[in-house]
Formats: C-alpha cells, structure tokens, sequence
C-alpha cells in the first residue's frame, strides 16, 4: 500500500469506524481512540495490506479494539453503573432511535456487533465474517437471535408505552 492509498483510506473509512466504535462503546472519546489506533497498525502494516482488502482489515482491528475496552469496562464496572442497569426498559422515550439504541445495547458482545455491522453499516455477510472472525452461518445465526431479540423487547416496549 502506497502512501496515497493509505491517505484514500483514512479519507473514506476513517468515519464509518468511527460510527462502528461509537455504536459499540457509546463514548465518543474512546471511539476516536479506536480510529487512531486503528489506522496507526494500518500504517504499521502498510507494506503487507493491500488496497483491495484494507477495508476488511480496518474494521476487524476496531472490532478487536472494542470487544478489548468492553471486556475491560466490564471488569471495572462502579457500582453506579450495575445500580443503573438494573432498571427496565419501561422508562418514557420520547425519539424511537432511542427505543432502538437502548434495545441494541442490551444485546451480547457478538450480537451486537453483527447488527451493527449488518444494519448500521450495510455490510455482507461475509465481509462481517471476516471482520469478526466468525464464519458465514455463525454471523447469520447471531443476526437471527439478535433481531428475535430486538423484535420481543420492542414489542414489549409498544405495551409499555
């Protein structure tokens, strides 16, 4: 990869990562983190990617990334935190976006980013594979058990409200 290969890449990815860390973490500096340190191994590695599979590479280095500061978030959860989480969903929302995003955060790690993925960004089933080292059907089942899920809890959600 040549140097304005590389530029190309950070002009025309570099914000549908970002969208992709922001999804997951929901905390704007730490999706900023992942694009930087997501680019900075694609510089590293620039001699070995090629062009043609730069975009697979990018977004499998910020999954990494993400399920990294999830795992250890998770770690050091505060007890205002756990406190917080414990309540239900039957809160009044005012936007549906809302409703939505509060359904994806409930989501498992894998789920979630499959949805993302899928939805969010408009990948294939097989780039999504690649990117999250899961194989074809893998991505589809997690897909399957993830919209099963969003389609129930928004459906309670409608009684609710």
């Amino acid at each position: 990869m040549t140097t304005t290969e590389y530029n190309e890449c950070v002009d025309s990815l570099s914000d549908g990562i970002f969208r992709f860390a922001l999804k997951n973490l929901r905390d704007e500096f730490e999706a900023e983190n992942v694009v930087q340190n997501t680019f900075e191994k694609l510089w590293v590695r620039r001699e070995k990617v090629e062009m043609k599979t730069a975009k697979a590479f990018l977004f499998k280095v910020a999954y990494n990334n993400c399920i990294d500061i999830i795992r250890k978030a998770k770690r050091s959860a505060t007890m205002d935190e756990v406190v917080e989480n414990k309540y239900s969903h039957s809160e009044q929302y005012s936007d549906t976006m809302e409703i939505v995003n509060a359904a994806v955060e409930r989501l498992p790690e894998k789920q979630k980013s499959v949805v993302i993925l899928r939805d969010y960004e408009g990948y294939d089933y097989k780039s999504i594979g690649e990117i999250t080292e899961m194989t074809e059907a893998q991505v589809k089942i997690n897909i399957f058990r993830a919209r099963k899920f969003l389609k129930a809890y928004l459906k309670d959600i409608q009684l609710v409200i």
